[in-house]
């Protein structure tokens, strides 16, 4: 869905202008998948309510799959939701116009998902699953090396980890209560800005996130090496921070012949920049670098310093 998102508006030209072109020159010559992309385009608006049914559980099992739980999706479930949309605010004309949108069928509705995904994501696909399998590598070293708080706080710079809650930029002001069950992390490709989760607060609880991918290309915009986009001493202490896997700000300040309150005041850039997370061990505060560090560093040529 992140990706029909993105293929009605011209959010991240850096990112999706060349996908967006070569997509736009192919539709006049395939007028089956130009239909299939109104349509569903028409179910999933730019911003405001989607239906959740139409996002289902990520089980890793493909396309198929996925397509099958949306066919499968109760047709009680399915009137509440078109309602909810036909009622909202966003709701596209065509959805409006619908003498019954509620009585949609879902058999030809999971045909035209697929014929968009043929359109906009297969061609890409094993661009998009390598972007995808280094962000959760990315992640994974980060909640390794600096456990639960150091993955959630690496998030930033659109999501901050407040313990015990995590603070997200999201288009609308909600609060969600997990009350115990887990957060789902799900990184998309197509996700742009800032992160998006399922409306109804009864499903299990996701957070869907743009790849690090993104992230680490809206940064190398302008000067490529590292020091000219961060300057020299910034560079300094994130290089060092990430060469030792966890620092003080008095052990930055010491190996790098700094004043404690300069050190301190780089790591708060950096820190502030989703560049690295602070968390406390004991008596101590220790920093350590977040998965758009590690991408950086190995985008600008320093992987091998880290």
């Amino acid at each position: 869905m992140c990706a029909t998102c993105r293929w009605q508006t011209r959010q991240g030209p850096l990112e999706f202008g060349h996908w967006h072109r070569e997509v736009r020159q192919r539709l006049p010559r395939d007028v089956r998948a130009a239909h299939a992309l109104r349509v569903l385009s028409a179910y999933v608006p730019t911003s405001g309510y989607i239906p959740d049914f139409l996002t289902p559980p990520v089980t890793g099992e493909g396309l198929d799959s996925s397509l099958d739980a949306v066919r499968a999706t109760p047709r009680e479930r399915v009137r509440g939701e078109l309602a909810r949309l036909v009622g909202s605010r966003t709701a596209s004309a065509e959805v409006r116009g619908t003498t019954d949108p509620t009585g949609l069928s879902l058999g030809p509705l999971t045909d035209v998902m697929r014929r968009s995904f043929r359109t906009l994501l297969e061609p890409y696909w094993d661009h998009v699953r390598a972007a995808v399998s280094d962000d959760v590598s990315l992640r994974t070293r980060t909640l390794l090396e600096g456990g639960t708080g150091a993955l959630l706080d690496g998030l930033r710079p659109f999501a901050r980890w407040k313990p015990p809650y995590l603070e997200v930029d999201y288009p609308a002001d909600r609060e969600l209560r997990l009350e115990g069950r887990g957060l789902v992390l799900v990184p998309s490709y197509f996700c742009w800005r800032r992160p998006t989760a399922l409306a109804d607060p009864g499903l299990d609880p996701v957070l869907v996130y743009p790849v690090v991918k993104q992230q680490i290309e809206i940064l190398r915009t302008g000067e490529e090496r590292l020091d000219r986009l961060l300057g020299r001493t910034r560079t300094a202490v994130l290089l060092d921070v990430a060469n030792r896997r966890a620092r003080t700000t008095t052990e930055v300040a010491d190996a790098l012949r700094l004043a404690l309150a300069t050190a301190s005041y780089q790591i708060g850039v950096l820190r502030g920049a989703g560049l690295i997370v602070s968390h406390r061990d004991g008596k101590h505060v220790e920093h350590s670098v977040t998965p758009l560090a590690h991408a950086l560093l190995a985008g600008t040529g320093t992987a091998g310093r880290v």
